[in-house]
């Protein structure tokens, strides 16, 4: 086996925006992620509609939906 050919495969951590950490070995450091299976809806069985510019609130208003 060749020397000094191979990547560095060191332990690192994958930091989720929910606050979710997990450790593991890679070869490119520390990871951060926006979702996980721990807070994806597809996991969670949680649905969650993210609306910051109202956009949802405008399209009932405008088709007079509950």
């Amino acid at each position: 086996m060749k020397t000094d050919i191979h990547p560095k495969y060191a332990d690192a951590k994958i930091r989720c925006a929910c606050g979710t950490v997990y450790e593991t070995r890679t070869t490119v450091g520390d990871i951060h992620v926006e979702i996980c299976s721990a807070c994806h809806p597809y996991f969670t069985g949680k649905s969650k509609v993210l609306d910051t510019a109202g956009r949802v609130d405008k399209f009932k208003k405008k088709y007079k939906m509950k």
